[in-house]
């Protein structure tokens, strides 16, 4: 096969748009509901699996007291006592509130990680990993986009 036919299938494979997380949630809207409800980069996150560039969101510098929430549907995600910096440029968490996340193997890009998203809506937030403080040793690396700050 030509080098350029292959560049072009591997381009066209990563530019797909995957599905949402699977199932049934609680909070659902139609997509023109979507749209009008998010801004375009939120709504590419959310409901797309887009992820912001790094170091783009002013949540990443966040550091009152308060909840970050679903951008989406407003549900409380994670509390701002879990919030580290971890220099990878995006808000990132030790833990989430129990109950408001869940989580699906994701092998896109020749890797595998475990993608999260709102347990209420459904809505891509990030990804986590092994890599993190303690005391639980993860890093839940979230895109700002996906986020709401609800001081305390």
């Amino acid at each position: 096969m030509h080098r350029r036919t292959l560049l072009g299938s591997a381009l066209a494979l990563l530019a797909t748009r995957p599905a949402l997380a699977a199932g049934e949630f609680p909070f659902t809207l139609s997509d023109a509901e979507w749209r009008a409800r998010l801004s375009p980069l939120a709504y590419d996150v959310l409901r797309h699996e887009a992820t912001e560039r790094a170091f783009t969101s002013p949540l990443n510098d966040e550091k009152r007291r308060g909840t970050f929430h679903c951008a989406g549907c407003d549900q409380g995600l994670y509390a701002s006592s879990t919030k580290f910096d971890s220099g990878t440029g995006w808000p990132s968490f030790t833990a989430a509130l129990p109950g408001a996340v869940g989580n699906r193997e994701d092998s896109r890009f020749f890797m595998r990680r475990i993608e999260e998203h709102c347990a209420n809506c459904g809505g891509h937030l990030g990804h986590v990993f092994d890599d993190g403080p303690p005391p639980t040793g993860k890093r839940h690396c979230i895109n700002g986009a996906a986020l709401r700050f609800q001081p305390a």
